[in-house]
């Protein structure tokens, strides 16, 4: 699986869901191609920067990262500008 096919999937999921939490993403992916992702300082699975391009890309720019909650969503009207909110 290429990054760009990658990203797909995470906005097929994030559409569905109208939310894609990161963790559920890494484990999508890991399921498909262990080289998507990535192990943290804290050992925790973690997209690569290609994906994360790809998806950057790829994601309607009506979408936000909530570094709180850990995933990407639709921007509500309360939302800060910018793509990250806390």
């Amino acid at each position: 699986m290429t990054p760009d096919e990658a990203a797909a999937l995470m906005v097929e999921i994030l559409n569905k869901k109208s939310y894609l939490d990161h963790e559920i993403a890494s484990y999508e992916l890991v399921k498909k191609d262990k080289s998507l992702i990535r192990y943290n300082d804290n050992g925790n699975m973690a997209l690569t920067q290609r994906v994360l391009d790809a998806f950057r890309k790829a994601m309607p720019e009506n979408v936000v990262w909530s570094r709180g909650e850990r995933h990407w969503r639709f921007r509500k009207p309360y939302d800060k500008p910018g793509r990250m909110q806390d």
